[in-house]
């Protein structure tokens, strides 16, 4: 709606992942080297978590794409199968054909021979799971399970996981305790600061192709960063909604007053209102109460 106003290409803050508006802040970044380095280690679980909307599917295509001959990839969006389904998915991801009333017992032993046919042609397969906390416990044993298959000096299957911070919680119990003892490396993802933010929506915006001055000013970058925590999707909806208002008011500069009218409309966004928020509001009813004791 706004694009031939700002002069884009395309919408700069759209929430669907795109690997080719990815912002390289530091956490990502250090995510990545650690899935890279991970992987050409060869052995485990790896363990990518972090809270909603700081970027986890992003970050799983961008290392997906990363990878190199000598690897093959396997995704799945939504781990919430039971064992035997899971199982499936992973052999429709590696081209496996499977007869449809296999049991478990035959599905183990053909994706072991497969996993065997990608070792010998000197191939690790990668599988990412997101979403992973969804998983549930049975699931998680028999992909522990399946990961036990190895050569002399690699095993024959990594498996990544991307979740939510609850996965943690849902490792923690005992009947996991073997999965969790074979995560080799791990990652926490945090939200952006203040001086990412002002990166990001700049970042976001040259992809696009803007080519003015200065968008959202520096004070309306910091009231994105207050409202959104940080956190990439929130930073999305917020300036996205912003940009629409200061479009609605013929301007060519996002203020803080668009801001503060996107968060309006943004329910995350409006529980995280800014401190001075609640000190005006204790100032008023200290004024309130010292105006009740004049006037008695």
């Amino acid at each position: 709606m706004y694009r031939a106003h700002f002069g884009l290409r395309e919408p700069p803050f759209r929430i669907t992942p795109d690997t080719s508006f990815a912002y390289a802040c530091n956490t990502h970044q250090e995510a990545l080297n650690t899935l890279l380095v991970a992987v050409k280690n060869g052995e485990g679980f790896i363990k990518i978590t972090g809270e909603v909307g700081t970027g986890k599917t992003l970050l799983c295509r961008r290392f997906l794409a990363m990878l190199g001959q000598n690897h093959v990839s396997a995704y799945i969006l939504n781990p919430y199968l039971e064992p035997r389904t899971l199982l499936f998915a992973l052999a429709e991801e590696l081209g496996v054909a499977l007869p449809k009333q296999a049991d478990q017992h035959q599905l183990l032993k053909e994706l072991t021979r497969a996993l065997l046919n990608f070792a010998r042609q000197g191939k690790t397969v990668v599988l990412c799971l997101d979403e992973a906390q969804a998983m549930p416990i049975e699931t998680m044993e028999a992909l522990r399970l399946l990961t036990n298959l190895e050569t002399e000096k690699r095993k024959l299957l990594q498996v990544v996981l991307f979740g939510q911070p609850e996965l943690d919680q849902k490792l923690d119990q005992k009947s996991v305790r073997q999965l969790k003892q074979r995560i080799t490396f791990q990652y926490q993802l945090t939200a952006l600061d203040r001086e990412e933010v002002d990166h990001y929506i700049a970042h976001r915006l040259r992809v696009a192709r803007y080519r003015g001055n200065r968008l959202f000013t520096k004070p309306a970058t910091r009231l994105v960063h207050r409202l959104s925590g940080g956190v990439p999707r929130l930073i999305n909806i917020v300036a996205d909604k912003a940009m629409l208002l200061a479009y609605g008011e013929g301007l060519q500069q996002v203020l803080p007053r668009h801001v503060r009218g996107a968060a309006v409309d943004t329910p995350v966004a409006r529980q995280r209102r800014p401190w001075w928020w609640f000190g005006f509001a204790m100032l008023l009813i200290s004024i309130g109460g010292i105006s009740w004791a004049l006037i008695t």
